[in-house]
Protein backbone atom coordinates (compact mmCIF):
# COMPACT_ATOMS: atom_id res chain seq x y z
CA UNK A 1 0.00 0.00 0.00
CA UNK A 2 1.38 3.49 -1.04
CA UNK A 3 1.10 6.68 0.96
CA UNK A 4 -1.59 8.88 0.99
CA UNK A 5 -1.06 12.50 -0.92
CA UNK A 6 0.54 14.39 1.62
CA UNK A 7 0.92 11.39 4.14
CA UNK A 8 4.99 10.34 5.02
CA UNK A 9 5.73 7.01 3.80
CA UNK A 10 5.76 3.63 6.39
CA UNK A 11 9.40 3.99 7.00
CA UNK A 12 9.33 7.49 7.27
CA UNK A 13 6.36 7.31 10.05
CA UNK A 14 8.49 4.50 11.75
CA UNK A 15 11.36 6.83 11.87
CA UNK A 16 9.04 9.77 13.43
CA UNK A 17 7.43 6.90 15.94
CA UNK A 18 11.35 6.51 17.42
CA UNK A 19 11.52 10.52 18.10
CA UNK A 20 8.36 10.29 19.41
CA UNK A 21 9.40 7.43 21.97
CA UNK A 22 12.33 9.31 23.02
CA UNK A 23 10.78 12.86 23.88
CA UNK A 24 8.05 10.19 25.40
CA UNK A 25 10.84 8.49 27.85
CA UNK A 26 11.66 12.17 29.40
CA UNK A 27 7.93 11.95 30.72
CA UNK A 28 7.13 8.80 31.93
CA UNK A 29 10.50 8.46 34.14
CA UNK A 30 8.26 10.84 36.13
CA UNK A 31 5.01 8.60 36.85
CA UNK A 32 4.87 5.83 38.90
CA UNK A 33 2.24 2.78 39.25
CA UNK A 34 1.09 -0.54 40.05
CA UNK A 35 2.57 -3.41 38.32
CA UNK A 36 1.43 -7.05 38.65
CA UNK A 37 3.16 -10.09 36.45
CA UNK A 38 1.86 -13.32 36.11
CA UNK A 39 4.11 -16.22 35.30
CA UNK A 40 3.12 -19.48 34.34
CA UNK A 41 5.37 -22.21 33.57
CA UNK A 42 4.20 -25.22 30.74
CA UNK A 43 5.20 -28.92 30.39
CA UNK A 44 5.61 -30.45 27.07
CA UNK A 45 1.75 -31.78 27.60
CA UNK A 46 0.67 -27.33 27.07
CA UNK A 47 -0.07 -28.35 30.81
CA UNK A 48 0.43 -25.59 33.44
CA UNK A 49 3.37 -27.09 36.03
CA UNK A 50 3.74 -23.88 38.22
CA UNK A 51 1.94 -20.52 38.20
CA UNK A 52 3.36 -17.26 40.13
CA UNK A 53 1.46 -13.68 40.23
CA UNK A 54 3.24 -10.72 42.28
CA UNK A 55 2.24 -6.89 42.53
CA UNK A 56 4.74 -4.52 42.76
CA UNK A 57 3.92 -0.71 44.01
CA UNK A 58 6.72 0.66 41.83
CA UNK A 59 7.67 4.34 42.64
CA UNK A 60 10.61 6.92 42.59
CA UNK A 61 13.22 6.55 45.62
CA UNK A 62 15.52 9.38 45.58
CA UNK A 63 16.07 9.33 41.76
CA UNK A 64 15.73 5.87 40.69
CA UNK A 65 12.63 3.08 40.51
CA UNK A 66 11.96 0.96 43.83
CA UNK A 67 9.73 -2.26 43.37
CA UNK A 68 7.83 -3.07 46.60
CA UNK A 69 5.99 -6.25 46.55
CA UNK A 70 2.32 -5.53 47.92
CA UNK A 71 0.73 -8.95 46.96
CA UNK A 72 1.34 -12.60 46.07
CA UNK A 73 -1.30 -14.79 43.93
CA UNK A 74 -3.35 -11.77 44.52
CA UNK A 75 -3.98 -11.95 48.16
CA UNK A 76 -1.96 -9.01 50.63
CA UNK A 77 1.36 -10.16 51.88
CA UNK A 78 1.13 -12.49 55.65
CA UNK A 79 2.23 -9.79 58.15
CA UNK A 80 5.95 -11.45 58.90
CA UNK A 81 6.33 -10.97 54.87
CA UNK A 82 4.95 -7.57 55.21
CA UNK A 83 6.98 -6.38 58.09
CA UNK A 84 10.15 -7.25 56.15
CA UNK A 85 8.73 -5.10 52.76
CA UNK A 86 8.20 -2.32 55.55
CA UNK A 87 11.89 -3.00 56.85
CA UNK A 88 12.98 -3.04 53.06
CA UNK A 89 11.92 0.12 52.31
CA UNK A 90 12.65 1.82 55.45
CA UNK A 91 16.36 0.57 54.77
CA UNK A 92 16.37 1.49 51.40
CA UNK A 93 14.96 5.35 52.13
CA UNK A 94 17.80 5.87 55.02
CA UNK A 95 20.39 4.27 52.46
CA UNK A 96 20.16 6.40 49.82
CA UNK A 97 19.05 9.08 52.01
CA UNK A 98 22.69 9.31 53.04
CA UNK A 99 24.64 8.91 49.47
CA UNK A 100 27.05 11.14 48.73
CA UNK A 101 25.94 13.43 45.67
CA UNK A 102 28.66 11.49 43.89
CA UNK A 103 26.84 7.94 45.17
CA UNK A 104 23.85 9.19 44.01
CA UNK A 105 24.48 10.36 41.04
CA UNK A 106 26.56 6.97 39.86
CA UNK A 107 23.32 5.35 41.04
CA UNK A 108 21.02 6.87 38.64
CA UNK A 109 23.22 7.21 36.11
CA UNK A 110 23.73 3.13 36.33
CA UNK A 111 19.46 2.87 35.97
CA UNK A 112 19.66 5.48 32.98
CA UNK A 113 22.52 3.20 31.43
CA UNK A 114 20.22 0.43 31.25
CA UNK A 115 17.59 2.12 29.80
CA UNK A 116 19.44 3.67 27.15
CA UNK A 117 20.20 0.14 25.73
CA UNK A 118 16.96 -0.21 25.40
CA UNK A 119 16.88 3.07 23.67
CA UNK A 120 19.89 2.55 21.12
CA UNK A 121 18.11 -0.98 20.09
CA UNK A 122 14.84 0.85 19.40
CA UNK A 123 16.75 4.05 17.19
CA UNK A 124 18.00 1.13 15.01
CA UNK A 125 14.09 -0.28 14.23
CA UNK A 126 13.17 1.95 10.92
CA UNK A 127 16.49 0.50 9.46
CA UNK A 128 16.18 -3.19 10.65
CA UNK A 129 13.00 -3.84 9.04
CA UNK A 130 10.99 -3.34 5.63
CA UNK A 131 7.66 -1.89 6.65
CA UNK A 132 4.40 -2.00 4.80
CA UNK A 133 0.93 -0.34 5.33
CA UNK A 134 -1.87 -2.80 5.82
CA UNK A 135 -4.59 0.00 6.69
CA UNK A 136 -5.34 2.20 9.38
CA UNK A 137 -7.64 1.64 12.47
CA UNK A 138 -8.78 2.92 15.82
CA UNK A 139 -7.31 1.81 19.35
CA UNK A 140 -8.76 2.85 22.26
CA UNK A 141 -10.17 5.90 20.20
CA UNK A 142 -7.41 7.05 18.23
CA UNK A 143 -6.80 6.75 14.70
CA UNK A 144 -3.72 4.64 14.07
CA UNK A 145 -1.94 3.28 11.02
CA UNK A 146 -0.78 -0.34 11.04
CA UNK A 147 2.42 -0.79 9.95
CA UNK A 148 3.62 -4.89 8.95
CA UNK A 149 7.39 -5.21 9.66
CA UNK A 150 9.72 -7.95 7.94
CA UNK A 151 13.12 -8.04 8.43
CA UNK A 152 15.23 -6.06 6.15
CA UNK A 153 17.94 -8.09 4.08
CA UNK A 154 21.87 -7.07 4.81
CA UNK A 155 20.86 -5.03 8.26
CA UNK A 156 23.98 -5.79 10.60
CA UNK A 157 22.91 -4.20 14.66
CA UNK A 158 25.23 -2.00 15.64
CA UNK A 159 23.89 -2.51 19.37
CA UNK A 160 23.55 -5.58 22.07
CA UNK A 161 19.55 -5.45 22.38
CA UNK A 162 19.74 -5.03 18.61
CA UNK A 163 20.62 -8.16 17.76
CA UNK A 164 17.33 -9.98 18.11
CA UNK A 165 16.01 -7.70 15.48
CA UNK A 166 16.99 -9.86 12.43
CA UNK A 167 15.36 -12.77 14.06
CA UNK A 168 11.32 -11.40 14.42
CA UNK A 169 8.70 -10.13 12.56
CA UNK A 170 5.78 -8.09 13.70
CA UNK A 171 3.13 -5.43 12.91
CA UNK A 172 2.16 -1.89 14.92
CA UNK A 173 -0.22 0.49 15.50
CA UNK A 174 1.64 3.99 15.52
CA UNK A 175 -1.00 6.60 16.54
CA UNK A 176 -1.64 9.24 13.76
CA UNK A 177 -1.25 12.39 15.96
CA UNK A 178 1.59 11.50 18.02
CA UNK A 179 3.26 9.18 16.02
CA UNK A 180 3.57 6.87 19.70
CA UNK A 181 3.29 2.95 19.19
CA UNK A 182 -0.35 2.21 20.62
CA UNK A 183 0.33 -1.87 20.26
CA UNK A 184 3.03 -3.86 19.39
CA UNK A 185 3.01 -8.34 18.03
CA UNK A 186 6.33 -9.51 17.43
CA UNK A 187 7.04 -12.88 16.79
CA UNK A 188 10.42 -14.58 16.56
CA UNK A 189 11.13 -16.71 13.10
CA UNK A 190 14.77 -17.74 13.85
CA UNK A 191 16.15 -19.17 17.26
CA UNK A 192 18.01 -16.20 18.78
CA UNK A 193 20.18 -16.12 22.13
CA UNK A 194 18.59 -13.25 24.19
CA UNK A 195 19.38 -11.43 27.40
CA UNK A 196 22.38 -11.65 29.80
CA UNK A 197 22.25 -15.38 30.53
CA UNK A 198 22.09 -15.92 26.76
CA UNK A 199 18.15 -17.85 26.65
CA UNK A 200 17.59 -19.26 23.49
CA UNK A 201 14.30 -18.26 22.09
CA UNK A 202 12.84 -20.80 19.62
CA UNK A 203 10.55 -19.60 16.42
CA UNK A 204 7.20 -19.15 17.51
CA UNK A 205 7.93 -16.97 20.76
CA UNK A 206 5.41 -14.33 20.94
CA UNK A 207 5.39 -11.02 22.38
CA UNK A 208 2.50 -8.53 23.00
CA UNK A 209 2.78 -4.48 24.08
CA UNK A 210 0.06 -2.74 24.44
CA UNK A 211 0.35 1.55 25.65
CA UNK A 212 -1.92 3.59 27.01
CA UNK A 213 -2.45 7.46 26.94
CA UNK A 214 -2.45 9.27 30.58
CA UNK A 215 -3.25 12.84 31.49
CA UNK A 216 -3.38 13.01 27.82
CA UNK A 217 0.68 13.72 27.61
CA UNK A 218 2.34 10.47 27.98
CA UNK A 219 2.00 7.14 26.52
CA UNK A 220 2.94 4.39 29.19
CA UNK A 221 2.62 0.36 29.42
CA UNK A 222 -0.73 -1.01 30.18
CA UNK A 223 0.02 -4.59 29.44
CA UNK A 224 2.73 -7.00 28.17
CA UNK A 225 2.70 -10.65 27.08
CA UNK A 226 5.06 -13.15 26.31
CA UNK A 227 4.85 -16.42 25.03
CA UNK A 228 7.71 -18.23 23.98
CA UNK A 229 9.19 -21.71 24.15
CA UNK A 230 13.41 -21.05 25.41
CA UNK A 231 16.44 -23.03 26.40
CA UNK A 232 18.51 -22.30 29.32
CA UNK A 233 22.03 -23.55 28.74
CA UNK A 234 22.66 -27.25 27.17
CA UNK A 235 19.64 -29.24 28.37
CA UNK A 236 17.13 -27.39 29.84
CA UNK A 237 14.10 -26.17 27.82
CA UNK A 238 11.43 -24.15 29.41
CA UNK A 239 7.90 -22.89 27.85
CA UNK A 240 7.01 -20.02 29.97
CA UNK A 241 3.74 -17.57 29.37
CA UNK A 242 4.21 -14.27 31.27
CA UNK A 243 1.68 -11.38 31.65
CA UNK A 244 2.33 -7.93 33.48
CA UNK A 245 -0.03 -5.23 33.25
CA UNK A 246 0.09 -1.60 34.38
CA UNK A 247 -2.46 0.84 36.21
CA UNK A 248 -2.61 3.64 39.05
CA UNK A 249 -0.66 5.67 36.93
CA UNK A 250 0.76 8.53 39.41
CA UNK A 251 2.63 11.52 38.74
CA UNK A 252 5.70 11.55 40.89
CA UNK A 253 6.29 15.33 42.46
CA UNK A 254 9.92 16.21 42.32
CA UNK A 255 10.24 17.98 45.39
CA UNK A 256 9.26 14.82 47.39
CA UNK A 257 10.61 11.52 48.08
CA UNK A 258 8.34 9.10 47.94
CA UNK A 259 4.78 11.15 47.87
CA UNK A 260 2.95 10.09 44.42
CA UNK A 261 -0.50 11.67 43.35
CA UNK A 262 -2.50 12.66 40.46
CA UNK A 263 -3.84 8.90 40.59
CA UNK A 264 -5.71 7.66 37.15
Amino acid sequence: MTAAAGQPDAREIVRRSVAASDENWKMARNYTFLQRTEERQIDSKGQMKSEEVKTYDVTLLEGSPYFRLLERNDHPLPAAEEKKEQAKLAKSIADRMKETSEQRRRRIEDYDKRRERQREAMREVAEAFDFREVGQGVVEGREVWIMEASPRAGYQPRSRDAKILPHVRGKLWIDQRSYHWVKLEAEVIHPVSWGLFLVRLDPGARIRFDETRVNDEVWLPQHISVAASARLGVFKKLRVQEDTTYKNFRKFQTDSHLVAVEQR
